[in-house]
């Protein structure tokens, strides 16, 4: 299989899996994390590391960008971390849209007292809801946390382990806390990693043709 076929499989498997844990996992670990875990301060700690992220992509965008205009740098650092930051940003637009297209309630009650799964026995989507009470769906911190490590792992593969490990940090975070869903973390998961896989292309196909018409600049 080529990688483009392997991507879609993979997208595929997790769109599969948000309706399979919709249907039969999300309630069950809601109603478990809520009653079994106490004390949720390393879970929490654990949901914060992609918290920085948003920011510093925007301080590497706006910098690299007047970098670019100057000095045309050519570096794959510089390649890498412009484009996860970029991915980021689309990342973070298309989340928050979601979030108001699919309405969807958390598993317990965070905001103004918000419908929820463990308050009220509250679940599911309401469509184009909008409001803070109705913004699981998909994980943002997922999502963020993927909209880098996606881009990361293609141009420096030899990291992989770390970023798995990270990913997996991120997600136990929000399932232990009970903080989201199981199936809004794929969800999540799956939005940033795309965006992340089409930043880089775009990346690329623009860095060919650039190449392909001053081959000198190579």
């Amino acid at each position: 299989m080529t990688p483009p076929q392997i991507r879609v499989g993979a997208c595929s498997l997790a769109l599969v899996a948000v309706v399979i844990s919709y249907l039969w996992v999300d309630q069950p670990i809601a109603f478990l994390m809520h009653s079994e875990v106490t004390n949720k301060t390393l879970f929490v700690l654990l949901t914060r590391i992609p918290e920085p992220l948003p920011n510093l992509a925007l301080i590497i965008f706006f910098t690299f960008g007047l970098w670019a205009l100057a000095a045309k740098p050519r570096s794959t650092l510089y390649t890498a971390l412009l484009t996860s930051s970029i991915s980021l940003i689309v990342a973070e637009a298309a989340k928050n849209q979601l979030k108001y297209d699919f309405g969807r309630t958390w598993p317990e009650t965070w905001i103004n007292n918000n419908p929820s799964l463990i308050s009220n026995r509250t679940y599911g989507f309401y469509f184009f809801h909008g409001g803070g009470g109705y913004a699981s769906f998909p994980s943002g911190h997922t999502t963020a946390i993927c909209a880098v490590v996606s881009v990361l792992w293609i141009y420096y593969p030899r990291f992989r382990a770390l970023y798995a490990l990270v990913v997996a940090a991120v997600a136990i975070g929000l399932i232990g806390a009970d903080y989201h869903f199981v199936s809004d973390i794929i969800a999540g998961g799956l939005l940033g990693t795309v965006t992340g896989w089409l930043a880089v292309a775009i990346q690329q196909q623009a860095a060919s043709k650039l190449t392909s018409v001053n081959p000198a600049s190579t």
